[in-house]
């Protein structure tokens, strides 16, 4: 194995773990800072909405940045930001440190990606593209529920602490193992937002947005959702986390083969159909371990299980803008993560904790409408280029 891949792939772990820990964590943040769960929560909206919006501005005015350089400001500026929260002496300067974490990340995300592709032979891009991209899905499986083990069973603070050593190892692999790559050609912003204009994309996207809003509204306040599930025991909450990020990995790694034969609307009807209802009945599922567990199962699956075959339909609509595709598909997920952030914390407080299920089932439901907009659309593009070429 690369060592060059796996130090990126450990970076990305970082940010992963960064990106999804808080939910696990949020209660212990809240009562530090005396707030309520929902102000505590706008720590993930800030981080995920700069990772989204910065994420395809740095990418374009960075691009004759030395990847290296970048890699280690991006990372660096992460460490450094958790840091910062560590040490926050109330929930404003934490917030903005959320926010320079954020810009950390979309430093780094992108430069990874690119690096591990420039690292190989083409015959190997794909190889070394997945090693990056396992990164930061296992941090869903591993990196979040450990850290909320960690801020359960000790202090929040902890949790930082392991996020930042996880970035550090990063830091310093780079450092050491990586060198210099050739820049790619540079792709201006209005470049990459170009590919908005098609409403193929466009709706593709609002579809990503809208099932990201569903699934985050209940897992940004995960430990208050299932709080009669897991008895406020946080190695019973780092359980279920677990089973739900290893639901989305087995899910992700079984519809890369599925979508080569059936296509991308099936299995995406499925998937959305499937977290709509398990969403829905949350309310009463997550009354009981025995209940909750095969809802975290099927809503891990389902709900991670979407992302491969939206970027499997992007890349089929204009594979030579594939990179800048799935990276909008990226922003269009913290998009949706920085909404239901906010959404969650209104709500909570008029139809509590245990009832956001109905409000998620609601933006799911609207988001399989979207995508089958979005289905006939490529349909119809299809044809008429078909008749057209006859």
């Amino acid at each position: 194995m690369d060592r060059r891949l796996l130090t990126l792939a450990l970076g990305m772990f970082a940010l992963g773990t960064d990106s999804f820990v808080f939910a696990g964590i949020l209660p212990e943040i809240a009562h530090s800072f005396h707030v309520s769960i929902g102000a505590a929560g706008q720590l993930i909206t800030v981080y995920a909405l700069s990772y989204a919006l910065l994420g395809p501005t740095i990418a374009a005015l960075a691009a004759n940045v030395a990847r290296k350089r970048m890699l280690l400001g991006g990372i660096g500026l992460f460490v450094l930001a958790n840091v910062g929260t560590l040490f926050a002496p109330n929930i404003g300067i934490a917030l903005a440190t959320r926010a320079l974490a954020g810009l950390g990340a979309a430093m780094f995300s992108p430069t990874a990606s690119g690096t591990a592709a420039a690292l190989v032979p083409p015959e190997r891009r794909g190889y070394a593209l997945s090693i990056v991209v396992a990164g930061l899905t296992s941090a869903t499986a591993m990196g979040s529920p450990l850290g909320a083990v960690i801020g359960g069973l000790a202090s929040w603070h902890w949790t930082l602490v392991f996020v930042a050593t996880l970035g550090s190892a990063a830091f310093a692999g780079i450092w050491a193992l990586m060198p210099e790559v050739p820049l790619a050609p540079a792709i201006s912003l209005s470049r990459r937002l170009a590919p908005l204009a098609d409403s193929r994309v466009g709706l593709t996207l609002f579809a990503t947005v809208l099932a990201q809003l569903g699934t985050f509204t209940i897992f940004c306040y995960f430990p208050v959702v299932f709080d009669r599930a897991t008895g406020h025991h946080p190695a019973v909450l780092g359980a279920l986390l677990v089973l739900f990020g290893l639901a989305g990995t087995t899910t992700n790694l079984l519809t890369g083969r599925i979508l080569d034969k059936i296509g991308s609307r099936k299995v995406l009807v499925l998937m959305l159909t499937a977290v709509a209802i398990v969403t829905f009945t949350i309310p009463w599922s997550s009354a009981h371990l025995w209940s909750a567990v095969p809802a975290v199962l099927v809503w891990g699956a389902c709900s991670w299980g979407f992302l491969n075959p939206q970027q499997f339909r992007l890349a089929n609509l204009n594979p030579p803008m594939t990179s800048v595709l799935v990276g909008l598909n990226t922003s269009s997920t913290y998009i949706g993560v920085s909404i239901a952030g906010a959404v969650g914390a209104a709500a909570i407080p008029m139809v509590g904790a245990h009832h956001l299920g109905f409000l998620s089932s609601i933006a799911v439901v609207v988001a399989l409408g979207v995508s089958e907009l979005a289905s006939r659309r490529i349909a119809s593009v299809a044809r008429t280029t078909a008749t057209a070429a006859a």
